[in-house]
């Protein structure tokens, strides 16, 4: 009996496996689901597994040619030194750095994508799930707009992006990068200044950007303080920031401040073509070189002027730049003090380079008066800065600007005009900050025909360098209502 009830038992089981296989041979295989591949991924992967936002392509600042400006690689965390710095390609502009709480957008915000890509753009953009998300987005169809001749469509793309209320150092930082591109240099400053700010100052990179773009546009203090702000977040270790804060003192003919600035630019990146290049053409001239035999002066150390001042003869402007080795270690104190933010310690060591050289010595009069000024301390920088321009003015025309910013805050206009106009004689078109500065003070003083002269000028060196501002166009129309109204 229990044997016949197993072989019953085995054949029931035989039978149901024989049915299930042969049910699984003759059903048709279902096909799996695959998800749409996105039209364009916001964050996409690179080789060595960091996110890249894609929209930094083609997003680097323009240098004052008005080509893309080379972009470094992000440095290094500060207190470390940075690895050297490759370029990218002048069309890409990458930052190293993940944005923060971004998140991969759905399959389905791209699982219909018409044939416009701006238009597929824009429905990404209004599925995005985050902020995040439609900063990246927007930057994309920024791009796409301006590559497709549409700049005005993609300047008010990235000003709706830079008016965000949301945290996105990176989006923003990018935004700069795009604005700058299409020579919105306001909007470009905003960008990057809120980028620092969410980043509570340290953002190297931004700090940099952002001092290209003020440099360009002649705003020189802003863009040193950048400059110099990028270089202390990265310990002084960032090539690309002290290359670039090079090219500004050449701009102002500091040829000794900026020959300093691209050896050390070189020391950190020994590959950096650029600063090599301009080391190589700098020759001798600014150049502040150590005498061994010269004597010292009787007020060594004591900060009290005493002798004769230097010749004023015009042959001195072309005479090289020699201080004895205490006064050059002295004068190197300073600069070392100075940009890193210890202004007292500057201020005695620069007093006491004049002192020992008889009460002037030029590059230290200049960087004295500019510690003064930003201290408030007017007069003090007036006295400081007086003997420059009157005995070297043409071989430091820097030195006009700041004594007309000293006489606009003393409320004497005439010679602040008088000052300002000299900067604008001795640079021209190269700085059109000082036009703007010096068609201000001309309305200020009611004189509306010049200050409108001074305006147009700088309308034109700012198109020619690719900036399209539509403020100074409005600027332009007001003086010209005024100048052409008839004195009461």
């Amino acid at each position: 009996m229990r044997i016949r009830k197993k072989l019953i038992a085995l054949a029931i089981v035989s039978t149901f496996t024989f049915t299930l296989a042969l049910a699984q041979k003759t059903e048709p295989k279902l096909k799996t689901s695959v998800p749409a591949k996105p039209a364009a991924s916001p964050t996409p992967t690179s080789s060595r597994g960091r996110r890249v936002d894609s929209a930094t392509e083609n997003g680097g600042t323009q240098n004052e040619t008005g080509k893309p400006e080379k972009a470094a690689s992000e440095p290094s965390p500060a207190n470390s030194p940075s690895p050297a710095e490759s370029p990218a390609p002048a069309s890409a502009t990458v930052d190293s750095k993940p944005a923060e709480n971004s998140s991969d957008m759905p399959a389905e915000a791209a699982s219909a994508t018409p044939s416009d890509p701006i238009m597929a753009l824009r429905e990404q953009i209004d599925a995005a799930p985050t902020p995040q998300d439609q900063i990246r987005l927007r930057l994309q169809l920024a791009e796409e707009l301006a590559n497709s001749g549409k700049k005005v469509e993609a300047v008010s793309e990235l000003h709706l992006l830079t008016g965000l209320d949301v945290f996105d150092p990176q989006g923003f930082y990018n935004a700069g990068n795009a604005l700058a591109r299409l020579g919105d240099t306001d909007e470009a400053v905003n960008a990057y200044r809120k980028a620092i700010e969410q980043r509570k100052g340290r953002y190297s990179r931004a700090l940099n950007n952002l001092g290209v773009v003020l440099l360009r546009v002649g705003r020189w203090d802003e863009a040193r303080e950048a400059f110099l702000s990028a270089l202390r977040v990265e310990s002084f270790h960032y090539a690309e920031a002290s290359y670039n804060l090079g090219r500004l003192y050449a701009t102002r003919g500091e040829m000794d401040l900026a020959v300093r600035e691209w050896r050390r630019a070189v020391a950190v990146d020994p590959e950096h073509v650029a600063a090599k290049q301009s080391l190589a053409r700098s020759g001798t001239e600014g150049r502040i070189s150590v005498e061994q035999t010269r004597p010292v002066s009787s007020a060594v150390g004591t900060g009290i002027v005493s002798g004769s001042p230097k010749s004023s003869s015009s042959s001195n402007s072309a005479k090289p730049l020699t201080l004895d080795p205490t006064s050059f270690g002295f004068l190197q104190k300073a600069r070392t003090a100075s940009e890193r933010g210890n202004k007292p310690e500057a201020i005695d060591n620069y007093q006491r380079v004049i002192a020992r050289e008889n009460g002037y010595f030029a590059p230290a009069n200049l960087e004295l008066s500019y510690l003064l000024i930003g201290l408030r301390r007017n007069d003090e920088a007036m006295t400081t800065l007086l003997p420059v321009v009157n005995r070297e003015g043409s071989r430091y025309p820097i030195g006009y600007y700041h004594l007309a910013r000293i006489y606009e805050g003393k409320g004497e206009l005439k010679l602040a005009e008088a000052a300002f106009a000299n900067a604008v004689a001795a640079y021209g078109d190269q700085n059109g900050q000082f036009l703007l500065d010096l068609s201000r003070i001309r309305e200020k003083q009611g004189n509306f025909k010049g200050a409108l002269e001074a305006m147009e000028r700088y309308v034109a060196t700012v198109k020619k360098d690719g900036q399209d501002l539509s403020w100074s166009e409005e600027r332009l129309v007001v003086l010209r209502q005024k100048a052409s109204t008839p004195p009461k």
